[in-house]
């Protein structure tokens, strides 16, 4: 495993720790486990329950069509999940890994495609020890498709302090000021805070106040706190306040 470092768009460096040859290995063999049982299901519903022979007979065309229709969604499982689960088949889900883009956004379908293209070529057998060996010495555990697409799978495993979180302690008494703080996500707050946290190390009033006037017009929300730093200190603090009172 190695480390990952992001650069958002708000010029924060955030570290991910790339998953580990074994944990994408795993994640693959418990998809093939869920194809499997998949084809199992299907084949016996289709010719034991609805006795699909008894309509087209026994010609082999007709039974290879058969077959080729039942694998479609075989052939296309990577890519849907993917899509649908943002970077996540059920195996990755399960492992908790996930694909992200090596730049720091969101990996599109586009990047899916081009990831699932690949798998024809190094990861489906005969040729999976391509894709192993190309992950074995590359130093981001990347597969060819990874490369190609710009994307790297990451460990959503790592132990992280709640400095680094968007969590805040708060006294039992607080009062939030406010309400239409909640229109922001998670991953917003958690931009905001570190965001926040890096320029007031660096004493940057500049960022501070850019900060401000993302988060007013993202929300609607006009400050009314007496410095910028004082509102977006009472904006994590009020998105902690309503989320875990929720």
């Amino acid at each position: 495993m190695s480390e990952l470092s992001i650069t958002t768009t708000q010029n924060v460096n955030i570290n991910f720790t790339t998953a580990s040859v074994g944990e994408r290995v795993l994640a693959y063999l418990l998809d093939v486990l869920i194809i499997f049982c998949y084809y199992g299901v299907v084949i016996s519903l289709v010719f034991n329950v609805f006795d699909i022979e008894h309509f087209i007979g026994t010609d082999s065309a007709s039974l290879m069509a058969v077959y080729g229709f039942i694998s479609l969604p075989v052939a296309f499982y990577a890519l849907f999940f993917e899509n649908l689960m943002e970077g996540q088949t059920v195996g990755k889900k399960i492992l908790k890994i996930k694909v992200i883009k090596i730049d720091g956004y969101q990996s599109s379908f586009a990047d899916y495609i081009i990831r699932w293209l690949f798998r024809i070529i190094e990861v489906t057998p005969p040729f999976s020890f391509i894709g192993l060996i190309v992950m074995i010495v590359s130093n981001k555990t990347q597969r060819i498709g990874d490369m190609a697409a710009g994307t790297a799978v990451i460990t959503l495993k790592n132990k992280i302090n709640i400095n680094h979180t968007i969590l805040t302690e708060l006294k039992s008494d607080y009062v939030p000021t406010y309400p239409l703080v909640i229109k922001l996500t998670d991953n917003d707050v958690r931009i905001i805070k570190e965001t926040y946290e890096t320029a007031i190390k660096s004493a940057d009033h500049e960022i501070i106040v850019k900060l401000v006037d993302k988060i007013e017009l993202v929300t609607g929300i006009k400050s009314v706190s007496n410095t910028n730093m004082a509102f977006v200190s009472t904006i994590i603090k009020d998105y902690n306040y309503y989320t875990q009172n929720m």
